[in-house]
This record gives structure tokens, sequence and C-alpha cells, in this order.
């Protein structure tokens, strides 16, 4: 019966693998896996129930063994031939003018592959680039493009919360973020307040979002006026997970009001404010009332002339 395991390579990438059981691979093993048409090293970092890349456990790659001494050693020294071909890759890149952001290179452990990952703000045609490192390196080469977030998530870092990166942890994919979130969460909308490490949206905007659009479905929003026990004030701040307010007073004051505690005035204060234009609507329709009547008063002014006109024309012809 074959295991599932999210395991994690060398250089930072992340995918799901299958395992017979009777292999005996656990967390922290590193597994020997098969792929395609080479083989490669990587590292358990947990099991899996069900994959949830795919619904066919046969297509994941297999983890065939655990890593022998041999095998360590063979990462080992793939690690400084590593260094060797991102020296090389640059000097490429350099000489074709891409604008490219090295960020790592890895080699299989059987060296029939060689990895290269880059950094770049749009779509980079390194087809030229692929055949001179194929011929300068001897191997098949393979070059990927990754995001900043994916950068970051390979170098790792701590975070302003204490914790260690998310992206370097357990995020496998990225959620799409915005800066509306922020605003739903009444946060501050400072860059350095709401970016990360990686000069991106925090991913951790996208974890609470749901339960703050709950929260704020009954939540008085800043800028109404309210009735407290102090009086009226109108309220400019506002806490969505202790649900309670500042209000603002004429006299300069401000107090802290549990929701409970206000009652909204906000739709009398607006209404007070906006001019009243029924009465010169119904003068308007008064007059036109009064144009289309006098339109036809002068109608019937006409049809009566004709009639007197068709009267008197009967009259002539007796």
């Amino acid at each position: 019966m074959d295991k599932i395991f999210v395991v994690r390579m060398e250089n930072g990438s992340s995918f799901e693998a299958r395992c017979d059981e009777a292999i005996g691979i656990v967390t922290g093993d590193i597994g020997i896996f098969e792929r395609d048409f080479y083989t490669d090293a990587a590292v358990v970092k947990c099991e899996l129930e069900k994959p949830t890349m795919t619904a066919n456990v046969s297509e994941l790659p297999a983890i065939i063994r655990k890593a022998t001494a041999e095998d360590i050693a063979a990462m080992e020294e793939n690690v400084s031939r590593a260094r060797g071909a991102m020296g090389t890759a640059k000097q490429h890149i350099e000489a074709l003018g891409l604008p490219m952001k090295l960020v790592n290179s890895h080699y299989s452990i059987d060296g029939k592959l060689v990895t290269i990952q880059f950094c770049a703000d749009g779509r980079v045609d390194f087809r030229e680039l692929v055949k001179e490192l194929s011929r300068a390196l001897g191997t098949r080469i393979e070059l990927r493009q990754i995001g900043v977030r994916d950068e970051t998530g390979i170098f790792g870092g701590i975070a302003v919360c204490g914790q260690p990166l998310c992206c370097s942890r357990f995020l496998k994919e990225f959620n799409s973020i915005n800066v509306k979130m922020a605003k739903e969460q009444d946060l501050s909308l400072t860059p350095s307040s709401i970016s990360g490490v990686c000069g991106r949206l925090k991913c951790c905007l996208k974890y609470e979002h749901d339960v703050y659009l709950e929260l704020e479905k009954d939540m008085p929003r800043k800028g109404e006026y309210c009735d407290t026990p102090a009086g009226r004030g109108r309220i400019c701040d506002r806490n969505l997970l202790s649900r309670k307010v500042s209000v603002a007073f004429e006299s300069g004051n401000i107090s802290t009001f549990s929701v409970d505690e206000i009652t909204l005035a906000g739709a009398e204060r607006r209404d007070s404010g906006k001019p009243k234009n029924n009465s010169g609507n119904n003068n308007r329709n008064g007059g036109n009332r009064e144009h289309t009547n006098s339109g036809n008063s002068g109608n019937s002014g006409k049809n009566g002339k004709n009639n007197k006109k068709n009267q008197g024309g009967g009259k002539q012809s007796k």
C-alpha cells in the first residue's frame, strides 16, 4: 500500500510523492525518488491522507528507497557543482543581455538534469540561453521562472509576528490578495504595515478575511453619527474583534463604547442636511399642467370658431 508524502527538495521546490509502506519512510527522512528520466533526492516533510494535486495516486513521483551514505555524499558534491553552474549561467545571461535574476541551481543526484530558478518582471525568451548552458555544462537544462513570493519562501526568514515565514513553512500555493482586504479589516494602509518580507501584500491578510466580513455586517461605519450615554457624537474609529467604537464629541473629547451602548443617528443627520426639492418639482409639474391646459383651451377656441364658420356656411346655402 502506498503512502502519500509532501517532500521538499534542496532548491526549495515542494511536491507530493508516493511511497510503498514497506520501505518504511517517515517524516524527516531523505528519500530517493524517480521522476521522468532522472533520479533525485528530497526530504520528507509530512504525510497526507490523500493527494491534493491529483486524484490518481499512480501519477505521483515514486520514492523508491531511503537515501544511503553514498547518496548523501553525491548530494554534497552536487552542491559545489551547482555553485559552478550558477557562475556559468550568470556569464551567459550578461552576454545575452537577459533581464533575469538567478535564484539558485540544483543538480539531480544522478547528474542528468540541472534546474536553474530565476526571477524576472515579465516573460523572458531564454531559448538561446538553454542551448548555451547545455553545451557549457554538458547536461540537460531546465530553466524555471518563479515569483518573488516563491523566492522568499526558498530563502526563508522571520515575519513581524516573530514566526518563520508562512511561505517557507506550510504554504504550497499563494492566494490572490488585494488592498481591499486590508481596508475591510480596518488595517493601516501604509505599505510597510501590510507588506511582507517579499515586498508584496502579506499572505496572512487572507486568513481571517471571511471572519472580518461576517463581523462587519452589524457594525457601524466610521463617520456615522450616533447617540451614546454621553450624548451625540461621530464614530471616528472601531474595533471589529472587541465590537467597540470610539466616538468623537463636539467638545473634542473621544470616548469608547460597546456597540450595544450606542444608537445610530446617521440616517437622521444625513436627511436633515439634504435640500427638499419636492415643492420645486410640484411647481414644475403644475407649470406643465397649466401649459397643457392653456394649449387645450386654445385648441378648443379654434374649434369653436370653425364650428361658427360651418354654421354660417350652412345659412348661406339656404
